[in-house]
This record gives C-alpha cells, structure tokens and sequence, in this order.
C-alpha cells in the first residue's frame, strides 16, 4: 500500500458516500455531527488499537499458558530456548496460588513495564482456573487490577476456552469479551463479542518474535456517547507478533446505516490500512495511537 494524498482521497469520499473521516492532519475538518452515521478515521482507529490492546494482552496469557499445557516435545523446545521468555519481561512478577483443584496466576507489571516491542503496560492482569496437565481444554477467567496499556486503562471481564491442539495441530483460544477501554482524555468504550485465536507459528519457542495468530470473531463496541459499531472478521487477521501492526486480513464495520471494510494489507508490516465503504469508495488510513497527530 503506498502513500497517496490524504486530504484530496478524504474530499472524494465525502462527496460521493457521506461517510466522513477527520484527517489527523486538519483541524477544520467537517463535524462529524453533520452526518450522523458516519464513521470517522479517529473512531476507526480507536476500534484498531483496541484490537492492538487485546492481541497483546492474549500473547501475554498464552505465553503463560504453554507452559501449564504439555506439548510434548514441544515444550522441550521452549525449555532449550535459553533465557527467552516469550512477550513476558523480567519486569513483570507472577504469583500462583495453588489449591487442590485451582489455580490463581497474578502477573503484576508494576508502575510500568516495557514490553519487548515498546508497549508498556501496568497494574495486574489475574487468571483463574482449573489445572489438570491431562485435560485437553481449559476455562480461564481473565480479570484485570488497576491496568493499563499505552496508559489506556482495561476493566471488566474475559473469560477464554483454550485447546492444547485444534484441527490443524495448533493451540487454540476462544476469548469471551466483556470489557471497557479508557483512554487518558476521558473517553471510553465497551467491547463485548467472542474471538478466536489460532496459534499458528512460534508456540514450541520461547522467542516473542515468532509468534504468529490467525484471529477470527465478532464484536459490538459502544463508545462513550452511545454510538454502536458492530465488527466482523471477514478474512482472518494475521498478527505477527515482531510487528504492531495487523499485516492483513479484513474487518466489516457497521455503525447505523452506514458501513465500511478496514483491509490491513498483503502481509507486509507497515502502519497502513484501506478503509472501503459502501460506494467501493477507498481512503488509506494511516494507524496511530487515538489522538496522537502524525
């Protein structure tokens, strides 16, 4: 996807769909308000990297995670990988309290810990579940204590169903979302939905660097002032984890009556998207943390 002019593509757009995005780059751009449907690049782009948030935190627990559920050899293989430790810093602290028939895993991030790819996370992320190295599924309830992502605070609820191998041999986790994200400037929004992720490259390494998931799912998003989205996965996501972008795949946004797909791209890591809407009309959407400039 190469660069184009931003302004002339978001001119097109309002004048053959209505659908407006705020260029990050013009600070007298069309209020939003005067189409009340319409589905602006700041929305757009909170929905990614509320995605972005998710895809990190999930890493995280199956980090974790590969090491309660034998793999066999491989699990060896993690062993031998040196002092790798996945997305999992050595300034994060894990506690475990064991009981006969539970296990509760706190891992602390502190004030602040930066992850291997830059992210920076704090507070506590708390898994609960039933251990059994013989059982071939697992239930894990997610809960979060004073956490924060990039400093954009997680509340709520996940609760995952994770396989040690599906149909395809991979590990494999279906993630039930009930959460809010709130970002530093008071705005907020509520996620509820179900994902899967299925663990396709890296999982029999302890390197963060190779690990790569095909993600499908649905979800409702309710922002702040009460708009609704609905987001659907129509070709698999791919995350490659030595990347902070989605390289490709493609997600269906509808907000009222209008909607729009989002196409993260070929499978080369780069900060750029293609948003089509209605009218087969497609604006570049350059990804950024919401309410950065660039």
């Amino acid at each position: 996807m190469k660069m184009s002019n931003l302004k002339l593509r978001l001119i097109l757009l309002l004048m053959v769909s209505g659908l407006v995005f705020t260029s990050c780059e013009d600070s007298n751009s069309v209020d939003i308000l005067e189409v009340p449907e319409a589905i602006s690049e700041e929305e757009t782009i909170a929905l990614v990297e509320s995605d972005d948030i998710a895809d990190e935190v999930d890493n995280i627990v199956d980090d974790f995670l590969i090491e309660d559920l034998s793999l066999g050899n491989k699990t060896e293989a993690s062993r031998e990988d040196g002092d790798k430790h996945g997305g999992m810093p050595d300034c994060v602290t894990k506690t475990i309290v064991l009981t006969n028939t539970t296990k509760m895993v706190t891992l602390d991030f502190g004030e602040g810990c930066e992850l291997p790819n830059g992210h920076v996370l704090a507070g506590k992320i708390i898994m609960s579940y039933s251990f059994d190295l013989e059982m071939q599924i697992i239930t894990i309830a997610q809960t979060f204590e004073d956490f924060s992502f990039n400093e954009v605070k997680v509340t709520g609820e996940n609760t995952f169903v994770r396989m040690r191998e599906n149909e395809n041999g991979n590990p494999q986790s279906t993630k039930s979302i009930n959460v809010t994200l709130t970002w530093p400037d008071g705005e907020f929004m509520s996620r509820v939905g179900e994902k899967t992720r299925e663990w396709i490259e890296g999982y029999d390494t302890r390197t963060w660097g190779d690990n790569v998931y095909l993600i499908t799912g649905n979800w409702t998003n309710t922002f702040k002032d009460g708009t609704i989205f609905s987001a659907t996965i129509t070709e698999p996501l791919r995350r490659e984890m030595s990347c902070r972008y989605i390289v490709s795949g493609i997600v269906e946004f509808v907000k009222g009556d209008a909607t729009g797909s989002l196409n993260f791209g070929d499978g080369t890591c780069d900060n750029l998207a293609i948003y089509t809407n209605a009218e087969g009309v497609e604006t570049e959407i350059v990804l950024r943390r919401r309410g950065m400039k660039h």
